[in-house]
C-alpha cells in the first residue's frame, strides 16, 4: 500500500489500476418518449470581464422528479444572469410559465441543484457569481418552493464568504464550477454541501425544512488539497454520506465519510481510487436496500478517462473493488447516479456522441446505450460551459430523466428533457 497522505485518515482503499469491466447483461430496455424542449437562447460567450461579461446563452439544466411523476427542471439564461425554473407534467407538457427563482440580474448564477421535499416543496441551490473582496467571486445560494415551483422564497446566502464558494479546484488556473450538492430527507432536513477555492468543503444544514441554516461546518480540505465535486446521500434515521475529491494532486483519490448523527461529526474518510490515476466527480446514491453506491470518473495518464462504480454494503464504509461501467475506448466524462423508486441504479455520463445511460436491473448493469437525441447539434458545444461537475440524471417511479444543453457560437443555444420509461420490475 501507499503511503497515508498527511491529510488523509487511517482507513483507506487502494486498488489495482487495471480494474474489471463490469459485466452488461441484455439491452437497455429503456422506452425513450419525444425530447421536450426546455428553453432556447443566443449563441454569444465573450470573454470573461467577471460580471460585466457578454454572456448570451441558455445552460445547466438539470432535473427532479415531483411526487405523480411531475418533473422540475431548472436552467440557467446566461443574458438575464438568473436561475429559472419550471414544472412539466407527466405527459411533457409545461405546467406553467419559467419562474425565476435567483431574481439577481446583476450577478451570474449557475449550476443549480434541485431537490424535491413533500408533496409541493421544491429545494433549489446554486452558486452566485458575487465578488466580494476575495480572489474569486461566488457564494452559495438557496430558495424553495411551497407550492410546486410556481413561486419561491426569496434567495438565502449560506456561504457568505471570500473562499470563492463553488469552485473545486484542480490546480491554481484550472477549476469547476457548480462544485456543491443538495440534499432532502423524507423528514424535510435540508443539507447543502460546497466547496471553495481555497480548498475548503462545508456542510449547512436545516432543521426546519429550508427556513433556516446552521452556520457553515467545515468538513475537510486545504489550500494543499483543496476538495472539490461534493456529493450527499442520506441513509436512514440520521445518517448522512458524504463524498468529495481533491485537487492539485494527478492521484487523487476520491473521500467517503460518514455523519452517524445527521451531519453533526464525520468519520474519517475511506479512499477510493486506482494508482497512478486522477478520481474526480463523484457521486453518492443509496438503494432500497440500504447499500451505498458511489460512481466517479478515473483517469490515468494520457489514457482516455472512464467512469467507475463501487458499492458498500451496511453502516461501515466498505466498498468492494471498483469496476468499469463505460467501454474501454469511449472518453467518458461527468458522471450522474440515481436511484429510482423500485430501488434501481442509473448511471449516465457524458461522451462524443451525447449522454450514456446504463441500469442496474437486479443481475447487474446492462449494456450501456446512448440516449436518443442527447448530443449536442452539429457545430455546438455539449454544455455545460462551466465545468462537469452539473447534475443532469434523475430516477423516479418507473422513469428516468435527463437533461442535456449546447451552445453553438453565433447561431444559439438550447437546453432540453429526455424522459425513459422502464419495464416494471417482476
Amino acid at each position: 500500500m501507499r503511503p497515508c497522505l498527511r491529510t488523509c485518515l487511517p482507513v483507506i482503499v487502494v486498488l489495482l489500476a487495471c480494474m474489471p469491466v463490469l459485466s452488461a447483461p441484455g439491452n437497455n430496455p429503456v422506452s425513450w418518449l419525444p425530447v421536450v424542449e426546455i428553453a432556447s437562447g443566443g449563441g454569444t460567450k465573450g470573454p470573461w470581464r467577471q460580471n460585466d461579461s457578454r454572456y448570451d446563452y441558455v445552460d445547466d439544466g438539470t432535473v427532479a422528479f415531483m411526487p405523480g411523476g411531475r418533473l422540475a427542471t431548472a436552467w440557467v439564461d446566461q443574458r438575464r444572469k438568473e436561475v429559472l425554473l419550471q414544472a412539466f407534467e407527466p405527459d411533457g407538457r409545461a405546467g406553467g410559465p419559467p419562474v425565476d427563482v435567483s431574481r439577481s440580474p446583476a450577478t451570474f448564477s449557475w449550476m443549480p441543484r434541485i431537490a424535491a421535499g413533500g408533496s409541493d416543496t421544491l429545494h433549489v441551490l446554486w452558486q452566485e457569481i458575487i465578488f466580494s473582496g476575495g480572489s474569486h467571486g461566488g457564494d452559495i445560494l438557496y430558495a424553495r418552493s411551497l407550492d410546486g415551483g410556481r413561486s419561491f422564497s426569496p434567495p438565502a446566502n449560506l456561504s457568505r464568504s471570500l473562499g470563492g464558494d463553488g469552485k473545486g479546484r484542480l490546480d491554481r488556473d484550472t477549476w469547476s464550477n457548480g462544485s456543491l450538492d443538495l440534499a432532502v430527507g423524507p423528514d424535510g432536513k435540508v443539507y447543502v454541501a460546497w466547496t471553495e477555492y481555497d480548498g475548503a468543503l462545508w456542510l449547512a444544514r436545516s432543521r426546519d425544512g429550508g427556513r433556516s441554516f446552521t452556520p457553515p461546518q467545515r468538513i475537510a480540505g486545504d489550500d494543499a488539497r483543496p476538495a472539490r465535486g461534493p456529493s450527499l446521500a442520506l441513509g436512514n434515521g440520521t445518517t448522512v454520506y458524504l463524498a468529495w475529491t481533491v485537487g492539485e494532486d494527478p492521484d487523487a483519490d476520491i473521500r467517503v465519510s460518514r455523519s452517524p448523527d445527521g451531519g453533526a461529526s464525520f468519520a474519517p474518510p475511506v479512499l477510493v481510487g486506482a494508482r497512478a490515476a486522477r478520481a474526480d466527480a463523484p457521486r453518492l446514491a443509496l438503494d432500497r436496500h440500504q447499500r451505498l453506491h458511489l460512481v466517479y470518473m478515473e483517469q490515468a495518464g494520457k489514457l482516455p478517462a472512464a467512469i467507475r462504480h463501487a458499492r458498500s454494503e451496511g453502516l461501515e464504509l466498505a466498498f468492494g473493488s471498483p469496476r468499469t461501467v463505460s467501454a474501454g475506448d469511449e472518453a467518458a466524462k461527468a458522471p450522474h447516479l440515481a436511484a429510482d423508486a423500485q430501488g434501481r441504479v442509473h448511471i449516465a455520463w457524458e461522451s462524443a456522441q451525447g449522454l450514456r445511460h446504463t441500469w442496474d436491473a437486479g443481475a447487474g448493469f446492462v449494456a450501456p446505450v446512448t440516449v436518443p437525441h442527447s448530443g449536442p447539434d452539429a457545430g455546438s458545444r455539449m454544455g455545460s460551459q462551466q465545468g462537469l461537475l452539473g447534475k443532469k440524471l434523475a430516477a423516479g417511479d418507473g422513469m428516468v430523466a435527463l437533461t442535456n444543453s449546447s451552445l453553438a457560437p453565433g447561431r444559439g443555444s438550447r437546453a432540453w428533457l429526455m424522459r425513459g420509461r422502464l419495464p416494471h420490475p417482476r
